[in-house]
């Protein structure tokens, strides 16, 4: 006697499993994603003040390290070049705004001669980073 052959079966895709990969794929790219915060300046170790706010506008961010190191943006830059780079900006933007991040322990005199180059340039829309003091 002969017995018949099981029915084979078809081969089959899986969904659920596939749905449950792209999900994980889309949540971990959605969490890259939002920890990649757009950041102008330099890690600098600003100073604190009260009137401290935090700012979300765009802004060109000027940063002077503790070292003595201008940059422009995260790019390093001298204060020619600054110079340079301040009038384009202004020719190029109707009301350009510059934020200064400024460690705190850099000469007083090299913040300003940088607030000055800014003020020569024609830009009047000018802030100094601070971090808000912590009131206990």
């Amino acid at each position: 006697m002969r017995l018949s052959a099981a029915a084979k079966k078809k081969p089959r895709i899986e969904i659920i499993p596939m749905i449950d990969t792209m999900f994980f794929l889309l949540v971990f790219f959605m969490i890259a994603t939002l920890s990649m915060t757009l950041q102008h300046g330099m890690p600098v170790s600003l100073p604190t003040a009260e009137s401290s706010t935090d700012s979300l506008d765009e802004h060109v961010s000027l940063t002077l390290t503790r070292e003595g190191i201008l940059y422009y943006n995260k790019e390093v830059i001298t204060l020619e070049e600054l110079e340079r780079r301040l009038t384009y900006l202004r020719q190029t933007s109707s009301d350009p705004s510059l934020l200064i991040n400024a460690d705190e322990y850099v000469p007083h005199g090299r913040v300003i001669k940088v607030m000055d180059l800014i003020r020569l340039s024609g830009i009047t829309s000018m802030g100094i980073a601070t971090q808000p003091s912590s009131s206990e």
